[in-house]
C-alpha cells in the first residue's frame, strides 16, 4: 500500500486505540538498538502516508514487556484515507503483535497524553499451585501461599486520593515532581486468579509493578497493610526493592472529556481469564499456626 496517499496539503490529526503483546517490544517508546511499539507503527504510518511526518505520540510509555488493551495514540497525516479506514490499513501491515481496533479523528488540539484525564492499569496473578502455560505470558504466578485478597485490597484504598507517592518511582524518571492523584482502586478474585486495577490521573516510572511487588508482600502475610502505607507515605524508597515482573499488566483504557472510540473498542479489551476448578497455596495463617504446634498437639487434630 507504499505510495497510496497523496498529499492534501493540510494535515489531519487521527486518534488510533492499540493492543500490544508487550512481550515482543522494548516499551512503547522509540529506540535506536531494541524493537518498539512506537517505531513498528511509525513505520507503518509513514507506507501509508509518505508526505505525513509519520510522528506518534501517546497516552503512556509502557515498559518493556507491559502489554496495552487500550493504548491510545495520536499522529498528523497529508494524505487522504479517511480515519475510519485507518485501523484497517495499519493492521494490514503491522505485525500480529499489535493491533489498532478503532481509529477516529480528532481537533488539531487534541492530545493522546495530555488530553487525558486519567490511565487505568490492571495486573493479573495466578495464584494457583500449579503452573499453567496458557497463563504464563500474562500473569505473576505467585504458587506458594494462598494471597490474602482482603488484606491487599485494604492497603490499595489508603492510596486513593493525591498524594506524594515518590516510594513507588523508579530511578531515571524525568518528572519535576513524584505526586499524582490516585482515583479509584480494585481487587477481585475469581478463583486462582486476582486481579488489581489501579486507576489516576497519571503513573509515576515503573509505579504499578512497584506497587505489585508490594502489595504481593501483603497478601502473603509477610508486610501489614499498615506498613504497606508507611513506606509509601513516609516516602520510604530504599524499603522498597521488589518490582512485579511486567507480563502481568496491562494498560486497560485511558480516559478523555469527551468519548474517542466506540465503548466495545476502548472499554475493556484485555480478556478476564477463568478456571474451572481452584486448587490454591497453602493459607499463610493455616502454616504459621502449624509451625506453633507441638507433635503432640499435632497428633491430637
Amino acid at each position: 500500500m507504499s505510495g497510496l496517499a497523496m498529499s492534501t496539503g493540510e494535515l489531519r490529526r487521527i486518534a488510533l486505540c492499540l493492543q500490544y503483546d508487550g512481550s515482543a517490544f522494548h516499551g512503547w517508546q522509540r529506540q535506536s538498538n531494541a524493537s518498539s511499539v512506537q517505531a513498528t507503527l511509525e513505520a507503518a504510518i509513514r507506507r501509508l502516508d509518505p508526505a505525513g511526518p509519520a510522528r506518534t505520540a501517546a497516552a503512556g510509555r509502557t515498559d518493556t514487556g507491559v502489554h496495552a488493551a487500550g493504548q491510545v495514540v495520536h499522529f498528523d497525516c497529508a494524505g487522504p484515507i479517511p480515519a475510519e479506514r485507518w485501523a484497517k490499513a495499519l493492521n494490514g501491515l503491522l505485525p500480529n503483535s499489535v493491533r489498532v481496533v478503532a481509529a477516529s479523528a480528532v481537533p488539531a488540539q487534541w492530545h493522546a497524553c495530555f488530553s487525558a484525564t486519567y490511565r487505568r492499569y490492571r495486573y493479573t496473578l495466578y495464584n494457583g499451585r500449579r503452573p499453567n502455560l496458557f497463563l504464563a505470558p500474562w500473569c505473576w504466578h505467585r504458587y506458594r501461599l494462598r494471597l490474602d485478597e482482603a488484606l491487599m485490597r485494604r492497603a490499595l484504598e489508603g492510596m486513593v486520593g493525591e498524594h506524594d507517592f515518590a516510594a513507588f518511582q523508579r530511578a531515571g524518571s524525568s518528572r519535576s515532581h513524584s505526586r499524582t492523584q490516585v482515583q479509584a482502586v480494585a481487587v477481585e478474585r475469581q478463583g486462582d486468579l486476582i486481579r488489581v486495577e489501579l486507576q489516576a490521573s497519571g503513573f509515576l516510572y515503573g509505579m504499578v509493578r512497584l506497587v505489585m511487588g508490594q502489595l504481593v508482600a501483603v497478601g502473603e502475610t509477610s508486610l501489614s497493610p499498615l506498613a504497606f502505607e508507611q513506606r509509601w507515605r513516609q516516602r520510604q524508597r530504599a524499603a522498597v526493592k521488589e518490582a512485579a515482573p511486567a507480563r502481568g499488566l496491562c494498560l486497560l483504557r485511558v480516559g478523555y472529556p469527551a468519548p474517542v472510540f466506540p465503548e466495545p473498542a476502548w472499554y475493556d479489551g484485555q480478556p478476564r481469564f477463568q478456571l474451572e476448578l481452584s486448587d490454591p497455596p497453602p493459607d499463610p495463617v493455616h502454616l504459621h499456626r502449624q509451625a506453633l504446634e507441638t507433635p503432640e498437639q499435632a497428633l491430637d487434630q
